[in-house]
């Protein structure tokens, strides 16, 4: 297979916004901001209070589902009757995105415009026939055929009616067709071909040859305009594009697809007074080569838990080369969970960094590469552990919204210390015993990871008792749980940072959180707190016997005996939102048959409510579904939609955008991917009119036509794609072939010098313990990337064609 992947990690921060639609000013609103791809949103911050210069500070990291043209960002404010009313957007076209990507820029914001806000492109022919009129005389015509158009917008969440206008236009004419509607469909099929007189045809008498005059040729355009039907309401504009007649002169039959632009006519306005909005963006896009392309540097990284020593292999000097880049780590570590070879791998990683500790107390505090291999490790496989342990009470937390604040510099007028201390050690105990009671929900990967972390600790330091608690805590509690607490919205525990005072709690919070999980294997001391006030609030939980708590925790997560979860741990919600649920068992399609609902998926069940908070309307264990696929478009004419097949009707659910659908594909393929009786295949469209949609198969209990969506390391609940994977290591080592040279150099020189060691210090950032060994891994890697290159440039030799379906010419616009 050959594809391209694109992620996108967006952060936003606005100043000087000027007014809005009417006689209210930005000033006296609330804003917030949008992201969407195309017209489509796909994620909006928190309402920011009163101010012209509001900081969103919000993360939003996201793998786009789809081709899209431009990535926009809205700011909106809400009036006092909770109108949403546009102050101004940023539109940034795909083919921009790599300039702005891994750096903040500020970006002036333009008015929102109806008429700009175009998506899509239309497949168009065009050519020029003589015909014989009525009265015999020859007349020349241009035939323009309305083929198709891809990717036209939602209205209102809904598929358009789609229709065209084409227009030939010159300097004293203007002749408009128009095609047929198509009803709720954003792909709309069209082949409808209309005639165009392009010169008089009385001209043609004169000439012996009939040729189409030069003038006419430069001054007329073809204008295809694309629209929705509203019926009894204006028609909705969808976009155009211009096609000079021109581009006939060489060719006879002139086919290609073009992309919709915004109205020639559309706001003019100025946009200085509308503000600014600063943006941090990071675009990855990957091409992906078929499979076999990268068997060779796979296998070299998987070899390398097996290499001695560990320094020479692949995956470690990855990690060398790639020090200041943290999320360069990530790739490998996903690799190696797959293929089942991350612990070796780690353990020997973390037993060289324990060979250059030199007291106990240090361990693992740095950033090196074990560290960062495991933290990668802990978010990907410890995402449903933290859900599980830490989401309940952080829900809590930030719904309650009790006053915290103990530092004396920092209460506020009116507010009682106690009252507030009482406060945050109740929820430091509730957080504290969901932790040291969670060892049964513990991924046996981890504590596999853990049990080898305290066996080379004690192997390293027989002598100190304490320091096979601290190779685990300083992980688990400081590294993990931690930081989860202090920050709830990175690891998916919120969908939205928290308010200041919240986040001020939670950081009161992960604080003691952090000390008491090293108190038993550290310290006895409480000189871990720099400020009085958490020395003082911190003695009452001495008497509670903590340490004892922590130092039993730690030995359940790192030993040897298998543990089984009881399964008596509370419902857990994963994730919840609002959707279009299709009415089961109905046989007509309507729109009556979609209707609003509260969906939920916890670790038990999948269930949808009439509201948020509302009493289930169905519950579906997650134990028994057997499937959870995309959805045709073509199935109910809506996208974004997915199916759940369980043991009774299939559940058709529409998503509110396609970054939704893909989570919501994800979490309830996590929680349902290890059931027994699981589908091997699946019907993508739906079952209607005595026949199933896609394969015309009569029988509603026929199997499946399409193969599910392949199930691979059920027991991690991941789903990595290895070949993206491995295509990301070879980008990482191409964007650092100087210092993959400059390594080489080093194991070259090392290995023949004979003299003092003064020239290690020239290779100190690099780790070669042994230079012949690393000198062969490297010459491995150097000739694998020259053939991963070669590759490449093959595919890039084969660029679709300008006009294409996959390269679309951007049509003029006025």
């Amino acid at each position: 297979r050959s594809a391209a992947y694109e992620d996108v990690d967006c952060k936003s921060e606005a100043k000087n916004l000027g007014p809005v639609s009417g006689p209210n000013r930005q000033r006296d609103l609330c804003t917030f901001c949008t992201i969407s791809l195309d017209q489509e949103e796909v994620f909006r911050t928190k309402v920011f209070d009163k101010s012209v210069s509001p900081f969103y500070g919000e993360d939003f990291y996201f793998e786009i589902p789809r081709p899209f043209q431009c990535l926009s960002f809205y700011v909106y404010a809400k009036s006092v009757f909770q109108r949403e009313l546009p102050v101004g957007k940023v539109s940034i076209r795909k083919d921009d995105l790599c300039k702005y990507s891994g750096k903040e820029h500020w970006f002036s914001l333009h008015p929102v415009d109806p008429n700009s806000e175009v998506q899509g492109k239309v497949h168009l022919e065009m050519r020029l026939n003589e015909l014989i009129t009525e009265t015999g005389q020859i007349g020349q015509h241009l035939v323009v055929r309305i083929i198709e158009c891809q990717g036209l917008p939602l209205i209102s969440g809904q598929n358009c009616d789609p229709y065209a206008t084409v227009s030939l236009v010159g300097p004293a004419r203007s002749d408009q067709r128009k095609t047929k509607v198509k009803k709720k469909t954003s792909n709309p099929q069209f082949e409808e071909t209309f005639f165009f007189e392009v010169t008089r045809s009385s001209s043609y008498a004169k000439k012996s040859h009939f040729q189409v005059e030069e003038e006419d040729i430069e001054k007329l355009e073809l204008k295809v305009d694309l629209w929705n039907n509203e019926n009894l309401a204006q028609d909705v504009f969808l976009g155009e594009t211009r096609v000079p007649v021109k581009v006939l002169r060489d060719d006879h039959i002139h086919k290609a697809w073009y992309l919709l632009q915004p109205k020639g006519n559309g706001s003019k306005s100025k946009s200085d007074d509308l503000g600014s909005l600063r943006l941090r963006l990071t675009y990855i896009e990957d091409t992906v080569l078929p499979s076999a392309c990268y068997t060779p540097l796979c296998n070299l990284l998987l070899k390398s838990p097996d290499v001695k020593p560990i320094s020479a292999s692949a995956a470690h000097i990855l990690g060398d080369i790639c020090r200041e880049r943290y999320e360069a780590v990530l790739p490998t570590v996903r690799l190696l969970l797959h293929h089942n070879r991350f612990v070796p791998f780690v353990s020997a990683v973390a037993a060289l960094e324990l060979e250059n500790t030199q007291e106990a107390n240090t361990i693992f505090r740095g950033n090196s590469l074990a560290t960062r291999c495991i933290d990668d490790m802990m978010k990907i496989v410890g995402k449903n552990y933290l859900a599980v342990t830490l989401k309940p009470v952080i829900d809590e937390i930030c719904e309650s919204n009790k006053t915290c604040e103990i530092d004396p510099n920092k209460l506020k007028e009116g507010d009682n210390v106690e009252v507030n201390k009482e406060n945050l050690q109740g929820y430091v105990q509730k957080v504290f015993s969901s932790i040291t009671q969670s060892s049964s929900s513990c991924p046996p990967l981890m504590c596999d990871v853990f049990r080898s972390l305290r066996h080379l600790a004690c192997k390293r330091f027989p002598g100190d008792p304490h320091v096979q608690y601290s190779a685990v805590s300083s992980f688990v509690f400081l590294r993990f749980f931690a930081v989860a607490v202090l920050s709830p919205h990175t690891f998916q525990l919120r969908s939205h940072h928290p308010d200041p005072e919240i986040s001020r709690t939670l950081t009161l919070i992960s604080k003691t959180i952090q000390t008491l999980g090293s108190w038993g294997s550290l310290s006895k001391k409480l000189s871990s707190f720099k400020e009085t006030y958490m020395y003082d609030f911190f003695k009452s939980f001495q008497e509670d016997k903590c340490i004892e708590k922590v130092k039993k925790f730690l030995d359940e997560i790192s030993s040897n005996v298998s543990k089984e979860s009881s399964g008596l741990e509370d419902a857990v919600v994963l994730k919840e939102g609002e959707v279009q649920k299709r009415a089961q068992g109905r046989k007509r399609l309507g729109k009556r048959n979609f209707k609003k609902r509260w969906l939920r998926v916890t670790n038990r069940e999948l269930s949808y409510h009439k509201h948020k908070g509302k009493e289930a309307l169905c519950i579906i264990n997650v134990k028994n579904i057997k499937a959870v696929e995309k959805l045709d478009e073509s199935a109910f004419n809506r996208k974004n939609m997915f199916q759940v097949v369980h043991s009774e009707k299939p559940l058709y659910v529409q998503a509110g955008n396609c970054v939704e659908a893909s989570e919501w594909l994800e979490v309830l393929g996590q929680v349902s991917r290890c059931n027994e009786g699981r589908l091997s295949t699946f019907h993508p469209s739906n079952y209607t009119s005595g026949a199933w949609q896609c394969c015309k198969s009569p029988s509603n209990n026929e199997p499946g036509c399409k193969p599910c969506t392949t199930t691979v390391l059920a027991n991690l609940q991941l789903d990595i794609d290895c070949d993206r994977e491995t295509e990301r290591i070879f980008s990482l080592l191409s964007s650092n072939d100087t210092k993959l040279q400059n390594m080489e150099d080093a194991c070259a020189s090392m290995a023949v010098y004979q003299g003092p060691q003064r020239e290690q210090e020239d290779y100190s950032k690099f780790t070669i313990q042994e230079p012949k060994e690393t000198f062969q891994t490297l010459k491995q890697l150097r000739n694998i990337m020259e053939e991963l290159q070669r590759q490449h440039n093959i595919r890039n030799d084969t660029t679709a064609q300008y006009g294409s379906l996959d390269n679309p010419i951007v049509g003029k616009t006025s």
